[in-house]
This record gives C-alpha cells, structure tokens and sequence, in this order.
C-alpha cells in the first residue's frame, strides 16, 4: 500500500513538460457574384471584419477581380461566427453574397 502512495506521489512531483498545440486557424473567404454590389461589400467587411476603407476596398477588389478574397484568419469557432453574420447581412439585405471558412494551408 505504501508503495502504491509512494509512486503517486512522484508522480505529481515529477516534472511534465506539457506543451498545448495551438488550436487550428481557419480563413475567412468572400467569395464573387454578378449581383452584390461593391459597396455592400466593403460595408460588410468593415462592420464584420473591422477592416478600415482603404483595406476593406482592397479586399473587395480582390474578391472582384480573383473571384475570391481572404477577410481574416480566425480559430474555428470566431471564423464559424463571422461567416454566419455575413450570410445572415446578406441575406437581410438580399443580396447572393457568399462566405466560405476553410483551413489555413499549412506551408
């Protein structure tokens, strides 16, 4: 029986080197329609991303002329939320805009 609390205890007194991975980092992507209007666009990354003029109309081109564009870069459950809000604007406002989350590629 001692010997069975003797190893316990070195067991919580030994030192554990634990390292937590950092969770998984999901993309935040606009993607290109013939119908959403541009400005509607640039509205929506600025109330939902926190993007300034300059940056939201940048992203907003890229989505125009690529096809698609990379609002923010989020763990699961922030990026799962944004997208959410931004099919729900879209969707209030009529408009066919689509918002997509995808993994990070891993370089």
């Amino acid at each position: 029986m001692a010997t069975d609390i003797q190893s316990q205890r070195e067991l919580l007194e030994a030192p554990h080197e634990s390292r937590v991975a950092p969770p998984p980092m999901y993309q935040v992507v606009l993607l290109n329609d013939d119908y959403t209007p541009m400005e509607f666009v640039v509205h929506v990354l600025q109330q939902v991303f926190h993007k300034g003029i300059p940056e939201a109309e940048r992203i907003m081109l890229k989505v125009h002329h690529e096809g698609r564009g990379v609002c923010g870069i989020y763990t699961r459950d922030i990026a799962s939320t944004r997208v959410d809000t931004v099919r729900q604007m879209a969707q209030m406002n009529q408009h066919p805009l689509q918002c997509v989350m995808e993994p990070v590629p891993v370089i």
